[in-house]
């Protein structure tokens, strides 16, 4: 079977195994996972997508179901990208908007720099070569060649707005022409001309307004910000705007609206952050540089693992900005190389051949530093080696910081490669510390694992559990939880309800029932948490902590409980189906109220997702919500 076919299937199989098409929200990749965000979590999903072949592991981590595939990654991706629909309404609003800030923001940042990154490393590498080139030949540095290779390596790094425009603009879904254009005014050669005689205290006013002397060159928070305030222009723009002169005029005033906008606000207000962010690092790293190694090289591989490392990327690129180097990725390529150190320390205890063959190809790739292969492959699987490269980081990185050690070219995947980066002739201990640092997180992994071994394969415990006591099948029943209609009757969706409060979703999602008959019952097993004093509301929260408010009728409040029974207390212990409520629903209505029924779940942000039943009408038994946790 050839490699392509070979990842066309393996595309297929994911997919008809996380639910088809349908079912995938969006999708994309880094530099070895494929990350799909789903509309619901599919039972055993995790399980079976990971024993797939070529699958290393699986992740489920800031909304996303992440599929570690390695280096093949990209080809895998173009398949599933075929296979799947990504249109303009799988990327709609409310699907953007999915799980918490912290999670949309580390999934922004992944989406935005993961395809651009080895292009990034790959010009880290080449400014490395050319720190090596000109330490055996100073010379070099006068020539005309030098220049050449010099400003190569360096225009990918100059001209980043650009790469972010590229990328932001298909994650929020914004003209993608547009958007370049917005970001390449922030590079112009003439703003630069501007901002450099500002800088030697010349005057500049637009509109008026003095112009800030803030720098877009190599920038990533101001042409992110830019492009993510450009897809709610973009969009009032395109709404208002007729059809007929809208291709002109849509782009005429995105351009006249955000670059101004950038440069007299959102600009200065970013870079203010990130440098903010990086100098708080920064003074941590003056005032305990012990510290910063430790955390950095103990811990810095663990934020891996969630997917969260790519919220640093605009810490880092800032520093580079603005002092041409970077501590942080010092301590960074030493924590990538003590699991380099962990897989050969595996590959030179076991006896197996299989784990050697993992291990030496999980260790190649380290070498580039990609660790991903390296720790599910081994230093996971057996948990043990893991745990002593986070140890053995932490010490070796510790080490370093007594030589302050720092980056001076920008490495897009720190790791054995780019320990060059760290020369300077202006801080020559830097490139010491950090070789003596990745000398340590090599051997002393390797030393521990022949002492204490690497431990048992934790897939093969996982596997025996699931067929001995079924523990997968009990985890995923914990991923969802249904919500059944209390009443009889017809399902509205929730916007149509004549009362802004709910169909607004002002109090939560959820959905809402036209009763025909006058009873109501508890949805879930739980507690009951509110009975309103007029007795038409009353909330109940689940066992798994999903607070329910039901609402018999619109203004019923009125009725100050004439007509309504309550058959239950406060604080009391409900079991799915018992009777809570009766109601007269024809005496209320004939006195003019409304009595459907709204169904809210009043903590909806606590959830990954709600999805409401596709049906028009229910019985007491069927369910009308899922509630996907996060």
């Amino acid at each position: 079977m050839t490699l392509s076919v070979k990842n066309k299937e393996l595309a297929k199989d994911i997919l008809d195994i996380i639910g088809g098409n349908e079912n995938v929200v969006k999708a994309s990749h880094c530099a070895t996972r494929l990350r799909i965000v789903l509309k619901r979590s599919i039972p055993n999903a995790k399980k079976q997508v990971s024993n797939l072949d070529g699958v290393v592991t699986v992740v489920e981590n800031n909304g996303q179901f992440q599929v570690v595939i390695g280096n093949a990654v990209g080809s895998v991706f173009q398949e599933f990208e075929k296979l799947i629909d990504q249109n303009e309404d799988s990327n709609n609003d409310s699907q953007e908007q999915k799980g918490s800030i912290l999670n949309r923001v580390i999934a922004t940042m992944s989406a935005v720099f993961a395809p651009f990154i080895y292009v990034l490393a790959a010009a880290g590498i080449l400014q490395g070569l050319l720190i090596i080139i000109n330490l055996i030949m100073p010379s070099f540095k006068e020539t005309g060649t030098f220049e050449v290779f010099n400003f190569i390596s360096w225009a990918p790094f100059t001209f980043l707005p650009i790469f972010i425009a590229l990328t932001a603009s298909k994650h929020f879904n914004v003209n993608t022409y547009i958007a370049v254009a917005c970001c390449a005014a922030l590079v112009s050669p003439d703003l630069a001309g501007i901002i450099e005689r500002i800088g030697k205290g010349e005057s500049f006013h637009f509109l008026g307004l003095p112009l800030s002397e803030t720098s877009y060159v190599s920038s990533v928070l101001p042409p992110l910000l830019l492009v993510w305030a450009l897809s709610y222009v973009e969009k009032y723009l395109n709404k208002y705007i007729p059809e007929v002169v809208r291709q002109l005029f849509v782009p005429f005033f995105s351009i006249v609206i955000m670059v101004p906008l950038t440069l007299m606000v959102i600009g200065p207000l970013a870079s203010g952050a990130a440098h903010g962010i990086a100098n708080g690092f920064n003074t941590l790293v003056e005032v305990a540089p012990w510290l910063a190694g430790i955390l950095i090289g103990a811990f810095w591989q663990v934020f891996v693992i969630f997917g969260v490392h790519w919220g640093v990327t605009p810490m880092v690129l800032a520093n580079f900005e603005e002092y041409k180097s970077d501590a942080f990725q010092a301590f960074q390529t030493i924590a990538v190389i003590a699991q380099f150190g962990a897989v050969l320390g595996v590959f030179f205890k076991s006896k197996n051949a299989e784990i050697k063959k993992v291990s030496l190809s999980a260790g190649i790739t380290g070498i580039f530093g990609i660790t991903e292969p390296a720790m599910y492959g081994i230093n996971l699987r057996f948990k043990k080696p893991f745990i002593i490269a986070c140890i053995s980081g932490g010490i070796s990185a510790l080490v370093a910081s007594f030589f302050n050690p720092k980056y001076y070219a920008y490495a897009g995947l720190p790791g054995p490669i780019t320990i060059v980066n760290g020369y300077s002739g202006d801080n020559p201990t830097s490139i010491w510390g950090i070789v003596i640092g990745s000398i340590i997180a090599i051997v002393l992994p390797i030393i521990l694992i022949q002492i204490f071994g690497y431990g048992e394969d934790t897939t093969d415990k996982v596997q025996d559990a699931d067929i001995n006591n079924n523990v997968t099948d009990v985890n995923n029943d914990l991923l969802e939880e249904y919500i059944l209609s209390p009443a009889t009757g017809s399902i509205v969706p929730l916007k149509d309800v004549e009362d802004p409060i709910f169909s607004e979703g002002m109090m939560g999602k959820g959905v809402a029932i036209q009763p025909i008959e006058g009873e109501i019952k508890s949805p879930v097993i739980g507690k009951v948490s509110m009975i309103a004093p007029s007795k038409h509301a009353i909330g109940i929260t689940s066992n798994n902590g999903i607070e329910i408010l039901i609402h018999v009728g619109l203004d019923t409040v009125n009725l100050k409980g004439n007509g309504f029974e309550v058959l239950i207390s406060e604080n009391d212990n409900v079991e799915i189906g018992q009777t809570l409520l009766r109601f007269n629903q024809s005496d209320i209505e004939k006195q003019g109220y409304n009595t459907i029924t709204p169904i809210i779940v009043t903590n909806s942000d606590d959830f990954e997702e709600i999805l409401i039943e596709d049906r028009n009408e229910v019985t007491d038994k069927d369910n009308i919500m899922t509630i996907i946790k996060k």
